[in-house]
């Protein structure tokens, strides 16, 4: 299995360990997603890997009921099946990080929905992070910024030629990168120089940082 199946996989085996051990989760608003619920967010996670069936083998997969008619134990046992799937094609074609990308982000949303911590030596994190720091990298060169540096503790990255340095532990790198911290977030951060310049690509692709806090 690839490493992206694999991350992918644990992906799976978290959220539905999380869902299953708190069913009435299932109706809780996620913070980081405001107008999804548990359910909601579950029902997206079945959603891509649909979609990722189809894009890499040119067909839908067969189903005879849609996530909409599903309850939470179903969506778990749809998304376990097209999990598989996904996997599989996945190992024997590769690509599918910006799929993991999005399940993680996902996961770490209900993680801080439920209150579970974030997981060192999650497999996910570096493929995922790979996928926001290109995007990020893209938005830095859109607005024509000077480079940055992005530092955790025990890795880095260099978007364009660094002319600063932003340095954060893992998991509040990431969720800033994601579009889940505020500005004010984002700048309390550790920077070498004024983070000002740099704010505006943190707005980039699917993410946009809330006008409001909705995690630590």
């Amino acid at each position: 299995m690839s490493e992206v199946a694999r991350a992918y996989h644990q992906v799976r085996n978290n959220v539905a360990t999380f869902v299953e051990a708190r069913p009435a989760v299932v109706a809780d608003r996620v913070p980081a997603c405001p107008e999804w619920t548990v359910r909601d967010l579950v029902a997206h996670l079945v959603g891509i890997a649909g979609l990722v069936i189809g894009r890499l083998t040119g067909w839908p997969p067969e189903s005879k009921r849609s996530s909409a008619d599903l309850d939470p134990a179903g969506l778990l046992d749809e998304w376990d099946r097209l999990g598989e799937r996904v996997e599989e094609l996945v190992a024997e074609q590769g690509g599918g990080d910006v799929m993991l990308m999005d399940a993680f982000t996902h996961e770490l949303d209900l993680r801080s929905t439920m209150g579970i911590p974030f997981p060192a030596g999650h497999p996910a994190f570096e493929p995922a992070v790979a996928v926001l720091v290109r995007g990020f990298t893209g938005a830095v060169e859109s607005h024509g910024l000077p480079g940055l540096r992005l530092a955790t503790p025990d890795a880095q990255w260099e978007v364009g030629e660094p002319t600063a340095t932003v340095t954060a532990p893992d998991y509040d790198l990431y969720r800033s990168l994601a579009g889940r911290r505020t500005h004010a977030q984002i700048a309390a951060l550790d920077w070498s120089s004024g983070p000002e310049p740099w704010l505006p690509a943190f707005a980039w692709g699917p993410f946009t940082p809330p006008s409001a806090p909705v995690e630590r």
